[in-house]
């Protein structure tokens, strides 16, 4: 893994976090507890910070950046960052899917509760309210989710990464 300091600045990964071997981390960057970071994935805290929170999973190739001197980057608890997910100075509220592929530009705030579908385009400034789904180029708003189905898919999956990354440590 490659983990650097920008600026003066390093990451802060707590110890029950997974971070795969080739996986890049710089910078103003902070986790929470129990989180993952997969292959190739790219989490680049150096022109403004990033801080994510407890049981999120970046998942594969995914790539998260911010905006130099204007959006940090924000992620909540219980996150599932799909593969190869592009998520770029915005903010992610809790127990959000971001889908396999998608793309969250600049200044989008994605509300608890929600869903980004996989290869979405989540355009500058996009507001996707909680408890919807949102998919296309450029995503529209496809459906309401029911809420007590989704929570518990959300939940799912996040416990799944904890799991999968336990895998991992072993054979550390």
């Amino acid at each position: 893994m490659l983990i650097k300091s920008v600026n003066g600045i390093s990451p802060s990964i707590p110890d029950d976090c997974y971070v795969a071997e080739n996986a890049t981390i710089v910078g103003d960057v902070s986790f929470g507890a129990n989180c993952s970071v997969w292959f190739n994935a790219v989490i680049r805290g150096d022109v403004n910070f990033i801080k994510i929170g407890n049981k999120v999973n970046i998942q594969d190739g995914a790539v998260i950046h911010c905006t130099y001197k204007k959006h940090p980057t924000i992620i909540g608890n219980n996150v599932s960052i799909g593969h190869n997910a592009i998520v770029h100075g915005c903010t992610v509220h809790d127990n959000v899917l971001i889908g396999m592929g998608a793309i969250v530009m600049d200044n989008c705030l994605i509300e608890s509760n929600s869903i980004v579908a996989a290869g979405a385009v989540i355009t500058q400034n996009t507001v996707v309210t909680s408890g919807t789904i949102w998919a296309g180029v450029p995503a529209k708003k496809v459906k309401d989710i029911d809420q007590s189905d989704f929570a518990g898919e959300i939940e799912r999956i996040s416990n799944n990464y904890v799991m999968y990354s336990s895998w991992f440590k072993e054979e550390e």
